[in-house]
């Protein structure tokens, strides 16, 4: 109880319930406009985020990645557009309910999926927070390597059919954080005599570079495009009461959700596609998915909410970022020395419920918000494309150089972006290189930690949880090869 109160001190200050107000509803306009997305508009706010008090620039970044889900319905339901990629499942079902004249019905059962998905996601969090508090004492420098190696393998094994690039590009975001000077002997490494390369490449600006100039020069190139959607008549309310009769698909598909959050690596796209399986598989009408089943609409809004909750445990238990927007976070921790791991919940557990209420809480806004407001939001969603790469482009170069104040950085930062352009031109994981930098690193200073305690290669698995996530490995190594030769086989 004492956890709790201290955690109501932390969360209701003005400046933080402010900064979750601002990041609840500018994420749902983030998401609703095509082309931008929660990657994005968190890549161009992180720089700013560094001068805020970390429960500020955390409240502010985790509104904009739980709720911009939300507002990626919208377009998706109504012009056939997602809004982020995530909410492409969305358009299955949601879109052929808009042409048969129950787009106020479709948006209604979103929002309501999407709710209950996100509250149902927070709650399990709360529970498993004590739990989390006595495990996480529990791992040393060699479990936390162990378990940043199998993030970068989940990683890798998630993308099917891509899996040799995406590898290679996570061993390229490795190589980009070992530029610089080493952190053990400050010997440089890669930087073949040239000064700018001695203090490394920043984290941030690849991030900038990858995300969003990368998009903003997509935006820039393609033609320029102007959405259009037809303002909706009467209220939004109806889903509340319309979820009832679908809960069972609700549940088990924000279940979904959770258990997908928690592994690195795998994400909303799995948890969707499971839960959209699920619901067809056991429904009483499985021809209509695909063709505006509200069943399929509610599987995959209930399962893609549920997940950035669910997201934040191995980042904060171990300090290990499933995907791509929870790296950026981590990067918000390590500015203002709060380090994610087992001696966070030891030493900070109000802090952790803090961000925990505070999830709770932006969903409840952007509910509350987005019944009264989708139509405003439709206007928001007109932005002509163009324009967006343009506020994308100043924005984050602003960002970029703002960090540093270095010309340099924006010359990087826009190399990536053509990189980054590239890869999206080419359908390749930009995710990889972020998580590779990220958990390389990790990698690195837990190896370089525990090396005084091991002698050979097996010490690395001699203590029970180091050995059970290794067993792991080896598990999901052999499933992946498994299914590849089996597939295989069926081609022939």
């Amino acid at each position: 109880m004492d956890v709790l109160l201290s955690a109501f001190d932390i969360l209701f200050r003005w400046d933080v319930l402010f900064a979750l107000l601002i990041g609840s509803v500018g994420g749902v306009f983030i998401g609703a406009i095509p082309g931008v997305g929660a990657a994005v508009a968190i890549a161009i706010l992180l720089p700013a985020t560094f001068s805020l008090e970390p429960i500020v620039g955390l409240t502010l970044l985790l509104g904009i990645y739980g709720s911009s889900m939300y507002g990626g319905s919208i377009p998706a339901i109504l012009i056939n557009t997602p809004g982020t990629a995530v909410n492409a499942l969305t358009t299955y079902d949601g879109y052929p309910m808009t042409q048969r004249g129950e787009g106020r019905r479709a948006l209604s059962l979103a929002y309501s999926a999407s709710f209950f998905g996100g509250i149902l996601s927070v709650i399990c969090l709360i529970l498993f927070a004590p739990v989390l508090a006595k495990v996480a004492p529990l791992f040393g420098s060699r479990e936390i390597f162990m378990a940043a190696l199998l993030g970068i393998i989940l990683v890798v094994f998630a993308h099917r059919g891509q899996i040799l690039a995406t590898g290679m590009l996570a061993c390229f975001g490795i190589f980009i954080n070992s530029i610089g000077l080493e952190p053990i002997r400050y010997t440089k490494r890669y930087t073949f005599d040239q000064s700018w390369l001695a203090s490394g490449v920043d984290l941030i600006v690849v991030v900038l570079g990858l995300f969003a100039l990368s998009q903003a020069f997509l935006l820039l190139v393609e033609n320029n495009y102007s959405p259009k959607a037809t303002p909706l008549k009467g209220g939004l309310f109806q889903g509340l009461k319309e979820l009832w009769i679908y809960k069972r698909v609700a549940s088990v598909s924000a279940s979904f959700g959770i258990l997908m959050g928690m592994i690195p690596g795998v994400g909303e796209f799995t948890a969707q596609f499971m839960s959209y399986t699920y619901a067809q598989k056991n429904s009483e009408k499985p021809e209509l998915f695909g063709k505006g089943s509200p069943e399929g609409l509610v599987a995959s809004e209930a399962a893609n909410n549920a997940v950035p909750a669910a997201a934040m445990i191995p980042l904060l238990a171990l300090g290990i970022p499933g995907e791509a927007l929870t790296a950026m976070m981590l990067s918000v921790f390590y500015v203002h020395n709060v380090i994610p791991g087992p001696q966070l919940f030891q030493n900070e557990m109000d802090f952790v419920m803090a961000l925990y209420i505070s999830l709770l809480l932006l969903n409840g806004i952007v509910l509350i918000f987005l019944m009264f407001s989708t139509n405003f939001i439709l206007k928001i969603i007109q932005i002509p494309t163009r324009f967006l790469g343009v506020v994308i482009l100043t924005l984050s170069f602003v960002g970029v150089y703002s960090l540093r104040n270095s010309i340099t950085d924006c010359a990087v930062a826009a190399g990536f972006g053509v990189f980054g352009l590239i890869l999206k031109r080419l359908n390749l994981p930009i995710v990889a290189i972020i998580l590779g930098m990220v958990l390389g690193g990790i990698m690195e200073v837990k190896l370089r930690s525990s090396m005084a305690r091991v002698t050979t290669p097996l010490d690395f698995i001699d203590r029970p949880i180091s050995a059970a996530i290794f067993a792991i490995i080896v598990l999901v190594i052999v499933l992946h090869i498994r299914t590849a030769v089996k597939e295989y086989c069926e081609h022939k």
